[in-house]
């Protein structure tokens, strides 16, 4: 090698490290408590969870309830009662224990159940997430598809090619965002997640004519009653499209909504986001996502998906999410089904990262969450989420809960039943062998009543939670959890940073991110912010426009709008960024 050769090696290899470098830099507290200088405000969580709950699957979900034959008042009143559990659920449960430990699930599981036990569950936990954020990218590949031609994908596995290809790029994107961290997940969904729930309100706007003038007896939407009676003939008219399959109902309904983030809130996932609340009443902000997308938003694409089926002269379940948003609102639905997707499987891939990180502490999280994201976009490459993503969601929380249930009774009730707190790790045990036994009698009991069909998968929380808690305490107590502490040992390291002063957990001074100093706004600025509100509202009145003037030129009309929405969007995305972006540089809050 001369050289010349010589020093653009040298070269290439010191850019290779400043990158390596400027990744590992990116350092969220993976194995410690967050530290107060870290807290990220409200409008964070809003956005995260506006963008992450407004997303993909609600095109396949809202669809499948109209699949599987539920009934007007199980949907409208169903979801209300669910979604609320949910909130309750992140903000009485998940939300407190983070802002309590300031750490991830997977770090403080170790405290409590040792190292076998939290290999185990991150494990499983972690190959559930890759799972179900490939199942995201799958549902963007199934927009990014359209301009090829290639034909929608709704089996087990691909039938194209080129669906592969799509799908490797749709990860590649997904993966490099979940890499970025928190902050920038939530700045992402921050600028998408109001454009989205829009797309969704303007698509059942769109497609609610041509259903209405579907059913004679309709023909034209004058009021309430008459979106009642159309719900109840066109969209969800509680006979499922498989003849001899049951049909869900309202208690169906709501027991779904409050487990479809299962693994998240009661099974204490959300930690990894909550240890960055100032107060866990953040755990409010869940609502916005609840009742924006896990109610709106599914009460939405079961319309969309009702309308594109007549429209599409197809069966609903042979259409996937990018057919319908495209069928409804053209290049707008399909860029919302792709931007969907990412808001959704980029927090999902990065819990995936968090929980192979704890399995493989020398690794930086950008490294594990690379591997994570490349066995997801392999899991994404076959289409199977739209064939049993209601059953998989409710698998997957059960398989999960159990854990969070044991971390509730050791944090909570272990010190109000003098219980010893951290017991097996302060007797120096590699496996809690009572949190082990709990968790998987617990998981044996509900297959067993789901299989025998003695209990419907969606109503096995309540039991198996019961079950999982009376097992843990009774077991830990026959196993030594009520030794006072001193006989126990010292506590485990990591518990230090619980019971020192605030002021103790302040970072050294060289360790705190430097301080930013705020300069006025331009008026440029705020230009592009009255811009990007500007393009949000006419989002939402030119479908609403649509929608008033009725079925008359429906075929004509819906071009015009399609064309205006895809403009309207790009403007709004180009202004908002922008001024998202600026605003935060200006304000010192980047």
């Amino acid at each position: 090698m001369n050289a010349k050769s010589k020093t653009v090696a040298g070269a290439q290899e010191a850019a290779g490290q400043e990158a390596v470098a400027r990744l590992d830099a990116m350092y969220e507290f993976d194995r410690e408590p967050v530290t107060p200088d870290r807290f990220e405000p409200g409008r964070h969580f809003a956005g995260n969870f506006a963008g992450e709950h407004v997303a993909a699957t609600e095109f396949v979900i809202g669809a499948l309830f109209v699949s599987w034959g539920a009934a007007v008042p199980d949907i409208l009143f169903g979801l209300l009662l669910g979604n609320l559990l949910a909130v309750l659920s992140w903000t009485l449960v998940c939300a407190p224990i983070a802002v309590d430990t300031r750490l991830t699930l997977y770090w403080y599981l170790r405290k409590i159940a040792g190292p076998g036990v939290t290999l185990l569950y991150n494990v499983l936990n972690a190959t559930l997430y890759c799972v179900l954020a490939g199942a995201m990218i799958t549902v963007s590949a199934s927009a990014v598809r359209l301009p090829f031609g290639i034909a929608p994908q709704t089996g087990w596995i691909p039938q194209d090619l080129r669906f592969v290809l799509v799908v490797l790029v749709v990860g590649a994107v997904v993966v490099t965002l979940a890499i970025l961290g928190f902050k920038r997940l939530a700045q992402f969904a921050s600028v998408t997640a109001p454009w989205l729930l829009l797309m969704f309100v303007a698509g059942a706007l769109v497609l609610l004519p041509r259903l209405a003038a579907s059913v004679p007896e309709i023909g034209t939407l004058h009021s309430l009653g008459d979106f009642w009676r159309l719900a109840k003939a066109a969209v969800w008219t509680g006979t499922p499209a498989t003849p001899g399959t049951p049909a869900l109902g309202f208690w169906h309904v709501a027991a779904f909504a409050w487990i479809a983030n299962l693994a998240m809130h009661l099974g204490l996932s959300d930690m990894a986001l909550f240890r960055y609340a100032k107060k866990a009443s953040y755990g409010l902000y869940s609502a916005i996502g609840m009742f924006m997308g896990h109610y709106l938003a599914w009460v939405a694409a079961g319309i969309m998906g009702a309308g594109a089926a007549l429209l599409l002269r197809t069966p609903l379940i042979q259409l996937d999410a990018g057919a319908v948003a495209f069928a409804a609102l053209g290049v707008a639905g399909a860029v919302a089904v792709v931007i969907a997707g990412w808001t959704t499987s980029n927090p999902t891939l990065y819990r995936a990262g968090l929980a192979f990180q704890a399995v493989s502490p020398g690794w930086p999280r950008w490294v594990v969450t690379l591997i994570a994201g490349a066995l997801t976009t392999l899991i994404a490459c076959s289409p199977f989420v739209f064939t049993r993503l209601l059953d998989f969601v409710g698998v997957y929380g059960l398989l999960l809960v159990p854990i969070g249930t044991i971390v509730v009774v050791e944090h909570w009730l272990f010190p109000r039943m003098g219980f010893t707190r951290y017991w097996a790790s302060r007797r120096g045990q590699r496996w809690n062998v009572p949190a082990l036994a709990s968790w998987g009698i617990a998981i044996a009991v509900a297959v067993i009543l789901w299989q025998t069909g003695t209990v419907h998968l969606f109503f096995l929380l309540v039991p198996t939670w019961i079950l999982t808690a009376l097992l843990y305490i009774s077991l830990a107590a026959w196993a030594g959890a009520r030794q006072p502490a001193d006989a126990l040992g010292p506590a485990p390291i990591e518990t230090a940073a619980e019971t020192a002063t605030p002021a103790a957990n302040e970072p050294p001074a060289a360790a705190q991110r430097p301080t930013l100093i705020a300069a006025p706004i331009p008026a440029w600025v705020w230009a592009l912010g009255v811009i990007a509100v500007g393009a949000l509202v006419a989002c939402f009145v030119l479908p609403l426009r649509f929608f008033l003037g009725g079925g008359a030129n429906y075929t004509a009309r819906v071009a015009t709008l399609q064309t205006t929405l895809a403009w309207v969007s790009l403007v709004y995305f180009a202004s908002g960024t922008a001024w998202a972006y600026l605003k935060e540089r200006y304000t010192g809050e980047f």
